[in-house]
Order: structure tokens, then C-alpha cells, then sequence
């Protein structure tokens, strides 16, 4: 028996978070991935788009998102959209002595200025498919020329800066690096809690009772010495109870606890029931609470009665009563203590 509890809730803290370790690890690794396979870093710092070379070269180099300045721009008189809404206006220019096609953004040509003497902007490259083809014979016919003499002289790509989407790529880029700023500081805090079991939530939730490393040795000690009660994920030492689960874990000195209840959940797969599991909640004082999920009704049945003989002062049961009993005891926090509580029960 003491054997087997030697350091059993330090063992347990850090196989908890070792588990954890892995989503954080996944979502780092795709991280790298997308933005190695992927042209993120241009849709961030757009490449000025190569004077010495045409626009067709650079689409095939790999010039996808792209900064560019033109000169001389005229409009064909044609626009980007639809019926209700136009997203853009189509320009002709030069670039590299090369024909091409720009389309702006309604703000950036003034919804349709005739002619741009100069601009810079941001946009993509695109492959001309779609509507493309018909747009270059509509302007032939304009210019007066033949369809074959204007896909000679223009290029087979074209500019567009509504393709860029700035609000949605700001949007999409501050989650990505948010997911991976959280993503490493979960990784960091899931090291330091393996290898400092005595910093992670469940030890530190007993700085409101005195030193969390004093305590979380004390709670050791007398498991490993001689636990009261023990189920297969909850214990009870001389002063504390103590649970080891897989969905965390939790050390609260029996003296500091206010009221225990137990609720029911009917576990069921689409129509078909299958069983009752019970969660066991604590308050305590200084605003803690831990919910010990999962578990079977003869678990908690005992625990309950063990601890309400090990302290006369917890309250058992829910009900209004109580709930106003325990409201009495605690007071209202101040707001700093509401998100404290609040943190440390979602933690």
C-alpha cells in the first residue's frame, strides 16, 4: 500500500499533463506545415512583383500575392461582380512591355477614374479562366482589334486587388499566430507542471490555504502513510481529500470544505440510454470548487458520508438552503476574486 502511493498525486499531476502535451505539439507541427506548403508569408509581406520580368514569369515563379506599382492605367469601361454589387473595376496598362490587366478596388480607382496616372497596391496574380476570355474579346472589339491579335499582345494572367481580402487575411492571420501563441504557452505551462507538479492548477488552488509545495507534501505523506477511504479515483487522508482522475486532479484540506452535493447525468448515444453517471461537487472556502465528474453512485455515496463525519460543518445536499447557507459563508467576492475562482474552475 505504501508503495504504491509513494508520490501517487505527484505521479498523477504529470501523467495528466503528459497527455496533454500532444494537441499543443499537433497544432505547432500544422502550423509549420501550412506555412511551408502554403504561401502565408507572402500574404503577410507581399513580394514586389519583378519589374524584369513579365507578369505571365512571375505566376510561374511563384508570385502569387504580390505589391506592385503601375503607371498609366486606363479602364475598360467593364467591372467585377454583380448586378447589385461591383467588387471591381478592369484596367488596361503595360508592364515589362507587356499588355495587361489590373483590377482595382472600387475605393482604390475611385469607382472607375478613366485614367490612373500612377498607384500602388497589393493584390494577387490569377490565372485568366472564367469571365477573362470574354472580357479580352469585349475589348478587342473596342480597341478595334481582332480576338487573336489581343490575346497575343495581352497576358494569359491578370492583377486583382479585391482578391486580396486585407480584413480577412488580418483576420485569419490573428488566429493563426493566436492559436499558436496559446498553443506554446499551454506547451510551456504543461512542462513546467510536469516538471514542477507542485506549480500546476491543483496545488496552486491551495495557496488560499497556506503553502501549496507544504501542503502538497503533507497530502502525499499521508496517503502514502494511510488513506481513510479510496475509490478508484478519489481518496481520503486524515486532513485532505484528494482526487487522481482523468479529468483532473485536486487536493482540498477536509476543514476548509462547505458543502457537498451530487447531481446525476444520463450518459445516452442518439436514442439509446445507456447509463447514469454521477458528478460530485465541492465549495470550499476562499471561493474554490472542484467537480469530480464521472464516477458511480456507491463512490460518491461513501465519500460523501465520510467526509460529512470527518467535518460536521459541511453542508450536504443541494438545496436552496444550502446554497443560501454557503452564500452567507463566503460573502460576494470582490470582481478579482470572481475571475480567480472563475479561472481556477475552468483550470
Amino acid at each position: 500500500m505504501t508503495d504504491h502511493f509513494e508520490h501517487y498525486i505527484t505521479r498523477n499531476i504529470k501523467a495528466f499533463y503528459q497527455k496533454r502535451l500532444l494537441p499543443p505539439i499537433l497544432y505547432l507541427i500544422l502550423s509549420a506545415v501550412l506555412w511551408l506548403l502554403f504561401p502565408l508569408s507572402d500574404m503577410l509581406w507581399p513580394k514586389a512583383l519583378p519589374k524584369d520580368a513579365t507578369i505571365d514569369e512571375a505566376y510561374e515563379n511563384g508570385f502569387s500575392y504580390v505589391r506592385a506599382s503601375f503607371r498609366d492605367l486606363t479602364f475598360t469601361g467593364y467591372t467585377s461582380g454583380s448586378s447589385r454589387h461591383t467588387n471591381g473595376y478592369y484596367y488596361y496598362g503595360m508592364w515589362n512591355g507587356q499588355c495587361i490587366i489590373v483590377l482595382l478596388s472600387p475605393s482604390t480607382c475611385e469607382e472607375g477614374l478613366p485614367e490612373i496616372d500612377s498607384i500602388t497596391v497589393r493584390g494577387r496574380i490569377l490565372e485568366g479562366k472564367n469571365t477573362y476570355p470574354q472580357l479580352l474579346e469585349r475589348l478587342a472589339e473596342d480597341l478595334d482589334w481582332t480576338a487573336e491579335g489581343i490575346q497575343k499582345q495581352m497576358s494569359g494572367c491578370y492583377f486583382s486587388e479585391p482578391d486580396f481580402h486585407p480584413t480577412l487575411t488580418f483576420f485569419m492571420f490573428a488566429l493563426y499566430f493566436g492559436f499558436i501563441a496559446y498553443s506554446l504557452l499551454c506547451l510551456l505551462l504543461y512542462i513546467a507542471y510536469i516538471r514542477f507538479p507542485a506549480l500546476s492548477p491543483p496545488c496552486q488552488n491551495l495557496i488560499v490555504f497556506g503553502n501549496p509545495k507544504k501542503l502538497l507534501d503533507e497530502a502525499e505523506e499521508e496517503l502514502a502513510t494511510l488513506p481513510q477511504l479510496a475509490t478508484e479515483d478519489m481518496f481520503i487522508t486524515e486532513h485532505y481529500f484528494i482526487m487522481t482522475s482523468p479529468y483532473g486532479n485536486a487536493i482540498v484540506p477536509i476543514q476548509e470544505i462547505l458543502w457537498i452535493y451530487k447531481h446525476s447525468t444520463l450518459q445516452k448515444f442518439l436514442w439509446y440510454h445507456f447509463s447514469i453517471s454521477y458528478t460530485m461537487h465541492i465549495t470550499a472556502n476562499k471561493h474554490l470548487y472542484i467537480h469530480c465528474p464521472k464516477n458511480i453512485k456507491s463512490d460518491i455515496d461513501g465519500i460523501m458520508d465520510y467526509l460529512a463525519e470527518a467535518n460536521h460543518n459541511i453542508l450536504v445536499g443541494f438545496s436552496e438552503e444550502n446554497r443560501l447557507k454557503v452564500q452567507e459563508v463566503l460573502g460576494k467576492p470582490f470582481h478579482i476574486e470572481k475571475l480567480y475562482a472563475f479561472l481556477r474552475r475552468k483550470i
